[in-house]
């Protein structure tokens, strides 16, 4: 494991060409959230293609994983879903419908809302996200290990907490 960090990176070439034009700027902002971003966008495609396999994108995944995770009957309203992922309700119908339609879940009426509906994941989406689960760990795994310890890992882990709690 290389935990030396790279000389030089394409978001240092752009805080260094700011610098150039307008010194009196404060770049550190942009170095610290271009390279989230693009970290972000890097592991988007690796873990979408650990989930490949399982006829799933993370979108469908996280739908799927937010039931498992919920625990037995593995139950929540479309609302609770929405709410959970930070989706829009339109985006949601799309991938519960795909989802349906694949067996990985249900949608039934609520008992207690005339209106509401529940979405149960099937015994099938549960094995399917437990499966999926553990790719996409793997691959986030094979990131950190190689470039962090363990120890920076969990620093990271715990700056970045610190970080979205001041600006979600």
């Amino acid at each position: 494991m290389d935990t030396q960090s790279p000389a030089h990176d394409a978001v240092d070439a752009i805080t260094d060409q700011w610098a150039a034009v307008r010194p009196d700027l404060d770049t550190v902002p942009m170095a610290v959230f271009g390279r989230i971003y693009r970290l972000a966008n890097a592991m988007r495609g690796r873990v979408d293609k650990a989930y490949a396999p399982y006829g799933m994108a993370l979108g469908e995944f996280d739908v799927l994983a937010t039931l498992r995770r919920s625990g037995e009957p593995y139950t929540l309203s479309p609302r609770e879903l929405t709410a959970t992922l930070m989706i829009t309700t339109g985006g949601m119908t799309g991938r519960l419908d795909k989802l349906e339609k694949a067996g990985l879940l249900s949608r039934s009426p609520d008992p207690n809302d005339r209106r509401g509906l529940r979405v149960t994941l099937s015994e099938r989406g549960r094995e399917l996200v437990d499966r999926a689960v553990g790719a996409g760990l793997a691959e986030q795994r094979v990131a950190l290990e190689g470039a962090l310890t363990d120890e920076e890992a969990d620093q990271l882990a715990g700056l970045l907490r610190k970080l979205l709690a001041t600006t979600a």
